[in-house]
């Protein structure tokens, strides 16, 4: 995401590069390319005008510590104001409705279907919520079908009325049905249209009056770019919304949607749709955002997620075999399914600062670990369990097996030994607290 803004907003900054101070002619030229780059990636004219008029009033206004280059200096500057724009701090979703009711608004193929499964599941884990999905789109013949088996991949209950074409009257048995069953988040889907019409707003209007939701989320879709603010901007007069939903972020290089929407609807954005899983969302945070838009990557959240799969039983399980030597295959694919759990790994990869600069060019295969996975597939249980029995002609009938070569084979096999060997190594030095280097 915001590749072409991030290699833009780059060389912007370069030409501060080796000035000696910051002068109103070299930042109004940096500036100037700032502003190009933000109308390249479909920011707002205002909102982009208004952004570097500000940059350069707080550029102009400041000293450069003799310590501080100039073009550091205004990256921290565009910084700040770039996580400004974006709202400055994380708005949590309210959930103190008993049940806590949440309405989703937008239009048709913005991806309202996916995301309420989404934080349904999101909530379900995070938050430990009792979530029902509500079938209120009554025209898309597949709408609701779609909401089901989504229901289905994620073990949560969807309510639908079969025959009933009144979404308002589904919506209150809905709530009912909720409050009978013992649920205490309702998230209501609601019909889009291929454009905003009357008829769609008044219905949406009704389905907020009946049921008086605790949050209204307008999701969009931001590869439509400025399309996508000026659609908000309709929808937030009529319905007032409480926060913005962004999907399919991780397809748009340009992320005008982003950049422009707080500005224009004054709503925050609250969520960000970034990849077709069930678990490919996140919560938005504006100052991490501005962080990945510069380069800086995002640590934090990279840890996040890396807690999120962290099983402190099964971590304190694979300790003890790595100390006894006992790590085997079945272990290091256990390893390998928690990272990818983690999610689409170019994501991963340009959340390490510096990282993702450097991979800009590089496809990144998704399915890089198939191949690891055939290989460790096609080992019987025994061969799995004690590596060291895998000599010549079995490392031929497991290439044979895993369709790969007997070289692929032979690469793995090292690469799990000298991973047991480092393992090992680091786990030994950590519990032997007489080694000299460990002592006081």
């Amino acid at each position: 995401m915001f590749e072409n803004l991030s290699e833009r907003l780059e060389r912007s900054f370069k030409l501060l590069k080796g000035e000696g101070k910051i002068t109103e002619i070299n930042v109004a030229e940096t500036l100037k390319d700032v502003r190009r780059a933000l109308l390249d990636a479909d920011v707002n004219y205002k909102v982009a005008k208004k952004f570097t008029d500000t940059v350069k009033e707080k550029a102009l206004g400041q000293d450069v510590l003799t310590s501080v280059k100039p073009n550091q200096l205004m990256v921290k500057i565009v910084h700040d104001e770039l996580a400004a724009l974006m709202g400055g701090s994380t708005v949590d979703i309210n959930l103190k409705g008993s049940p806590a009711i949440i309405l989703m608004s937008g239009l048709q193929g913005s991806g309202k279907t996916t995301f309420s499964g989404k934080l349904a599941n999101m909530l379900k884990s995070k938050k430990g919520k009792k979530p029902l999905l509500v079938a209120c789109d009554v025209y898309r013949p597949a709408a609701i079908e779609q909401l089901r088996i989504l229901g289905e991949q994620i073990n949560i209950p969807v309510y639908s009325e079969e025959g009933n074409k009144n979404p308002v009257e589904i919506a209150k048995h809905a709530i009912a049905e909720a409050k009978k069953t013992g649920k205490d988040l309702v998230i209501v889907d609601t019909a889009g249209r291929l454009a905003i019409d009357e008829q769609m707003m008044q219905e949406i209007k009704a389905i907020k009056d009946a049921i008086n939701p605790d949050e209204i989320l307008f999701v969009v879709d931001s590869m439509t770019g400025q399309d996508a603010v000026n659609t908000a901007k309709e929808f937030n007069d009529r319905l007032d919304f409480d926060g913005v939903v962004l999907t399919k972020l991780d397809g748009d290089t340009r992320g005008g949607a982003a950049l422009s929407i707080r500005t224009v609807v004054d709503k925050p954005i609250k969520f960000v749709g970034t990849g077709e899983k069930m678990d490919a969302l996140d919560v938005f945070h504006p100052e991490r955002m501005a962080d990945r838009i510069l380069g800086m990557g995002d640590i934090v959240s990279l840890v996040e997620r890396a807690q999120e799969q962290y099983d402190e039983e099964e971590a304190k399980r694979i300790q003890k075999r790595i100390a006894k030597n006992q790590f085997d295959f079945n272990d290091f694919m256990g390893q390998i399914q928690q990272i990818k759990k983690m999610g689409n790994l170019k994501d991963l990869a340009s959340m390490i600062p510096g990282v993702g600069k450097m991979m800009k060019n590089i496809d990144i295969d998704e399915n890089a670990f198939k191949g690891i996975e055939a290989i460790i597939q096609s080992m019987t249980p025994e061969e799995r369990n004690s590596p060291s029995i895998l000599n010549g002609s079995r490392r031929q009938r497991i290439a044979n097996g895993s369709g790969t070569t007997v070289q692929e084979v032979n690469k793995l096999i090292k690469q799990f030994d000298d991973t047991r060997k480092m393992m090992r190594m680091i786990t030994t030095s950590k519990g032997n607290k007489r080694m000299p280097m460990f002592k006081k």
